[in-house]
């Protein structure tokens, strides 16, 4: 097959990862930066251009798309898709998963239970939906945020509202969510490929931090998950129409409660936390589907 992957960074793991995983089973594969993508519409073609070169005679891409990128990176998938390119992640899943209460919306909507989530303006006032989340602490999160940056742990409804109150004067959209005190900083990253759990690792934050990110410095180990986990994790992926993603769950006394779906899942915390080649995984998903078009 002739392969694309769409990576801002070849160097990165991830991008490495299955750059690799594809070379050793045959296929021609290059990688090219979404966002230096030129894309042409005439009358019924659609064309793409690399570094003024046409981009064509490719069966599957592979994107890999960072949250600063979201809206170029669905218009790219978008033209190769009306191509009938095969992509594993399709422009709409890409937009539905990234917008952080949209997802929340789709998920709760679906039955799959998430935590108790509000979205406020910036022109709104804080107290009232700090009072209406319950509880003390609360964690605010702008919408946009990824890594664990921008996102705060409150330590009073009265710091919350002075750190909320700051945040909206940024302008942008900030998520208010409850506090899931017995999670211990922890939550449980599902990784799916394909309508199948192919790896699991639990994530705990760092000393003085509640922010259980691999980037941040938080710790990683192997994790056996329940059939509840498992069970919701694979729902959220076929609601959101993802086909490839990781499934961030927190373990709460009222059973697990999924507080993010990324759409462009690291592969270097759970590859070397399991020893699972998720970069092989995605790639025989990807023969897979090309046969089944009968495009390979």
């Amino acid at each position: 097959m002739n392969l694309i992957i769409l990576s801002r960074n070849a160097a990165l793991y991830s991008t490495h990862s299955i750059y690799s995983a594809a070379r050793r089973r045959g296929h021609s594969v290059i990688i090219l930066d979404h966002m230096r993508c030129e894309l042409i519409v005439d009358k019924e073609r659609l064309e793409t251009y690399y570094l003024d070169q046409p981009v064509g005679g490719v069966q599957a891409i592979i994107p890999r798309i960072g949250a600063s990128a979201t809206n170029y990176g669905a218009a790219v998938i978008r033209q190769f898709e009306m191509q009938g390119i095969y992509s594993t992640l399709g422009s709409g899943a890409l937009v539905r998963s990234r917008d952080k209460f949209h997802c929340l919306q789709v998920l709760a909507g679906a039955g799959i239970p998430v935590p108790r989530t509000g979205l406020v303006h910036h022109i709104e006032p804080a107290e009232g939906l700090l009072e209406r989340m319950g509880g003390e602490r609360h964690v605010l999160k702008l919408l946009k945020s990824t890594q664990g940056a921008g996102v705060i742990l409150t330590e009073s409804l009265m710091n919350g509202e002075s750190i909320l109150e700051a945040m909206q004067k940024t302008r942008n959209l900030t998520l208010v969510q409850e506090y899931i005190e017995e999670s211990g900083g922890s939550d449980v990253r599902v990784f799916v490929v394909d309508n199948e759990v192919v790896a699991t690792m639990k994530r705990t934050a760092a000393a003085g931090d509640f922010r259980s990110n691999f980037h941040r410095g938080g710790s990683t180990e192997n994790v056996k998950i329940t059939d509840d986990e498992r069970r919701y994790a694979l729902k959220a992926c076929r609601v959101l129409g993802l086909e490839i993603a990781g499934v961030d769950i927190l373990r709460s006394k009222w059973g697990p409660l999924i507080i993010e779906v990324n759409a462009s899942p690291g592969l270097e915390g759970i590859e070397t936390t399991t020893g699972v080649k998720i970069g092989e995984k995605i790639i025989q998903f990807v023969e897979r589907k090309v046969r089944s078009k009968g495009m390979g």
